[in-house]
C-alpha cells in the first residue's frame, strides 16, 4: 500500500514538472498512459469494454433508492477490547447528547459501508461492464466493477473510503466484495474503527415487484470484532427524485454545537 501512495505522489510531482515546462512555451508532454489502471485493465466506460459480448444480467438495479428501516448496523458481532472501548465512549456520548468519533461532521468522508446507510438518495446506473452507486450524500460514489476484473495488487492500489468494489452474479443476486479501504479517522457508525483487514461481502436483491432493494452486509475485520458482522438493508425506489449536488462545508458546519469541542477530537489529531 506505501508503494501505491509513493506513485500516486510521483504521479503529481511529474504532473507538477510537465505544468512548469508547458508555462516556459516548450512543447506539452505526451501525458498519454499515467492514468492507466496499473494492471493494464481496460476502463469500465472503454468501447471495446462495454461491448464486450456477456451474458444478459438477470435483474437491473438502475434506480434511486432509499434506505428505510434500521439504518445502523445491528445486530453487533463481539468487539475486540479497544474497539468496544470505543463503542462504549460513543454510546455514552449519545446518552449525554454529544458526540464522539463523529469524523463526518469534520467533512472526512463517511467510507462504506456508512455511506450506503445515511438519510440521503442513492442512485444507482447499471452497466455492462459496472454498477455505479452516487449517495447525495456528500456526492460519495461506488463503482462495482463487473467485467470480470480481479482486484488490483494491493501495492499498487491507494486505498479508498469506499475501497475496491468487485461484483458478479449469484442467480438473481448481486454478490459484491469489497477491500482495500483507507482506515484514516474510518468508522462504522461512529464508534467502530476498521482496519486494514477490513472487508464487505453484499448480497444484493430485489423484492416486491422491483419497488424493494435488499442488501445483506457481511462484514469482517479480525483486528476489531470476532467472525461475521451481519446486517440487513432495505431500500425502497423513489421514483420522483432526482440527483442534488450535496457538500460537507466546514465553515457551515462550525454553526453545529456537536460538531466541535472535546467531544469531537479525531483520534488522531491529538498530541
Amino acid at each position: 500500500m506505501a508503494f501505491g501512495r509513493a506513485i500516486l505522489v510521483a504521479s503529481a510531482v511529474a504532473w507538477l514538472g510537465v505544468a512548469s515546462i508547458s508555462t516556459t512555451g516548450a512543447a506539452p508532454i505526451n501525458t498519454t498512459g499515467w492514468w492507466d489502471n496499473p494492471d493494464g485493465q481496460l476502463g469500465s466506460l472503454a468501447p471495446e469494454n462495454l461491448n464486450k459480448k456477456r451474458p444478459k444480467p438477470p435483474i437491473d438495479v438502475t434506480g434511486t433508492w432509499m434506505i428505510s428501516g434500521q439504518w445502523q448496523f445491528l445486530p453487533l458481532p463481539k468487539f475486540k477490547p479497544h474497539a468496544q472501548k470505543l463503542h462504549d465512549e460513543a454510546i455514552a456520548a449519545r446518552k449525554e447528547h454529544k458526540s464522539l468519533n463523529d469524523t463526518i461532521g469534520h467533512c472526512w468522508p463517511p467510507g462504506m459501508p456508512v455511506m450506503m446507510t445515511r438519510v440521503w438518495p442513492i442512485h444507482m446506473i447499471q452497466l455492462p461492464t459496472a454498477v455505479v452507486m452516487i449517495s447525495n450524500f456528500e456526492d460519495q460514489v461506488r463503482w462495482v466493477f463487473m467485467d470480470g476484473r480481479g482486484f488490483t495488487n494491493p501495492d499498487l492500489y491507494v486505498p479508498s473510503y469506499n475501497g475496491q468494489s468487485i461484483g458478479h452474479w449469484e442467480g438473481k443476486t448481486l454478490v459484491i466484495e469489497t477491500k482495500n479501504f483507507e482506515t484514516k479517522n474510518h468508522f462504522i457508525d461512529a464508534s467502530v474503527p476498521v482496519s486494514d483487514k477490513f472487508k464487505i461481502v453484499e448480497r444484493i436483491h430485489l423484492a416486491k415487484n422491483g419497488e424493494e432493494l435488499i442488501d445483506d452486509f457481511t462484514m469482517t475485520d479480525p483486528d476489531n470484532w470476532e467472525g461475521e458482522w451481519k446486517s440487513r438493508k432495505t431500500y425502497r425506489r423513489e421514483h420522483k427524485v432526482d440527483f442534488l449536488e450535496v457538500h460537507c462545508l466546514p465553515d457551515l458546519n462550525e454553526g453545529i454545537p456537536s460538531t466541535f469541542g472535546k467531544y469531537q477530537e479525531a483520534p488522531d489529531s491529538k498530541k
